[in-house]
């Protein structure tokens, strides 16, 4: 299938139009189709990284969407993310998510990264396989957990306001820890309704689930140092404090390297389905 293509950047069509042209692309998604409410769609967009500006839209000759290509620059890195891409069902097969994978990193080199970044489903062949004939290659992967922490010794761990564990997790950048951006201050920026602890050298966020108190939903959890002894403690210490903590759960954003491992010594699960942080080297 054929069809003629134009790109635009996704600043000069209607909000609405891109929301609801996420919702299409993303309706068969491998978790599911995002029922993410027009309302909710600008803290998503922050959450991401994603700066409209630099993001690309694909339309047919009719100015109707077909694709889009939203980029989140990390400037401390050097680095462009893909924040998300997608295709209508209609567009798929005409090129147009390939096209715009190019001009994303034609421009990102341009603009004088050093890296594109990504992440996706491992078990999503289709787009794997798109990111890895581009030059994409596995930085690491990257789990969910769930299950329950047992209680261990209790610690006088420092609770931390949000500025200063969003200031903590700069710093760990800026000792060379990589993370991908949802565990860093762009990405949790917006999350005010969560806690944070840190012990040694290890930082844990995150809040009871609105909808079902017993479940603790992480947001992040990094430990510099590779045994990830402070994690465990750290972990083991609120489940002693907070036994209605029934059971914990971490989204699939989590290196083994830099807390995952902690998880699966307390013996929480890891989730069937996983993300891959991709590279490209510009």
């Amino acid at each position: 299938m054929s069809i003629a293509l134009e790109f635009c950047p996704a600043t000069q069509v209607p909000a609405t139009a891109l929301h609801e042209a996420f919702g299409a692309a993303f309706a068969d998604y491998l978790i599911g189709p995002f029922m993410l409410p027009f309302e909710a769609w600008p803290a998503f967009l922050a959450r991401q990284g994603v700066d409209l500006g630099l993001s690309r839209v694909a339309l047919d000759g009719q100015g109707r969407i077909l694709a889009f290509a939203l980029s989140a620059p990390r400037p401390r890195h050097a680095s462009w993310r893909l924040g998300t891409m997608g295709a209508l069902p209609a567009a798929r097969g005409s090129g147009a998510a390939p096209a715009l994978l190019e001009d994303f990193l034609a421009r990102a080199r341009q603009a004088g990264c050093r890296r594109a970044e990504l992440e996706v489903f491992a078990q999503n062949e289709r787009a794997r396989r798109l990111y890895e004939r581009q030059g994409f290659v596995a930085r690491d992967p990257l789990h969910g957990y769930t299950g329950a922490v047992p209680a261990g010794p209790l610690l006088v761990a420092r609770e931390l306001a949000w500025k200063e564990a969003l200031d903590w997790l700069d710093e760990a950048e800026g000792q060379d820890l990589a993370l991908p951006l949802q565990q860093t201050r762009p990405g949790l920026d917006g999350a005010m309704g969560q806690r944070a602890w840190a012990w040694g050298s290890a930082l844990l966020t995150g809040a009871p689930r609105a909808d079902d108190a017993e479940v603790f939903q992480i947001g992040a959890l990094v430990d510099r140092s590779p045994a990830q002894l402070d994690a465990q403690a750290l972990l083991q210490s609120l489940a002693a404090q907070h036994p209605q903590w029934q059971e914990w759960r971490m989204a699939q954003l989590l290196r083994p390297g830099v807390g995952g491992e902690a998880l699966e010594r307390l013996g929480l699960q890891r989730q069937p389905l996983y993300q891959l942080w991709m590279l490209r080297a510009l």
